[in-house]
């Protein structure tokens, strides 16, 4: 009985209250469409299903230790590069590890805490809503940037507005303590998350890689374990 209920438990994943509206619009559509034309009625229904599973937020079980980065965000690990931070993060204009996680409108949008620390600084600025998933969407496109002092080391995580995004969505402010893996905020319909590290930090993924949010080891600012190589199988 324990594991029927299990089971049940897992089919129905919290949604998050920031996706009611959205629901309410579908489901809505479904009905007045469906008095005009009844095949209206289940694309509605379908699309109302969709919204309600893009605005899942399942629970997650995030390593702890000293040194670990946790992926921020659902989908695919799309670039690691060596890059000056965003100007408006206020960090050194010097190169530090960029690891981004391109998420699609089927990943879950809702963005955690790499690390434990404190928020040192909010940064939202307007832009573009180019494909998430090119570089130079880092520079021009709506972003929100966080930076989180953790253990003496800044911290730098920019949500990315993507071609479907309209609107970041933001949980926490200035000075609030974080823990890793906790909520920070979401993005809607489709997005990237950059993470910046200082220099010298070890990447423990690879391009390509699929990571998960609160769970996926994306690097070790201790730097403690070996090198990883990667290869497509």
């Amino acid at each position: 009985m324990t594991d029927i209920y299990e089971s049940i438990r897992r089919l129905f994943v919290p949604i998050r209250r920031e996706g009611f509206p959205f629901i309410a619009i579908a489901v809505a559509a479904a009905v007045a469409l469906g008095f005009l034309w009844a095949p209206l009625f289940w694309v509605c229904l379908v699309l109302a299903l969709w919204v309600c599973y893009f605005f899942r937020d399942p629970p997650r079980v995030t390593p702890v230790r000293d040194g670990l980065v946790i992926s921020p965000a659902d989908g695919r690990v799309s670039l690691i590069s060596h890059v000056p931070p965003p100007p408006e993060m206020n960090l050194p204009a010097v190169p530090m590890l960029r690891i981004s996680v391109f998420m699609n409108v089927f990943d879950c949008h809702v963005n955690r805490s790499p690390v434990a620390g404190r928020i040192a600084r909010i940064a939202y600025t307007p832009g573009l809503f180019l494909n998430a998933d090119l570089d130079k969407a880092s520079e021009h496109n709506e972003r929100n940037a966080l930076v989180i002092e953790s253990g003496g080391r800044l911290i730098g995580v920019v949500q990315i507005a993507g071609l479907v995004a309209r609107r970041i969505v933001g949980w926490v402010r200035d000075g609030d303590p974080v823990v890793a893996g906790e909520r920070f905020g979401l993005i809607r319909f489709g997005s990237r998350v950059d993470v910046y590290l200082p220099e010298g930090t070890q990447v423990l993924v690879g391009v390509g890689q699929k990571a998960i949010a609160g769970e996926t080891v994306l690097a070790d600012l201790a730097g403690a374990e070996p090198v990883r190589l990667y290869r497509t199988a």
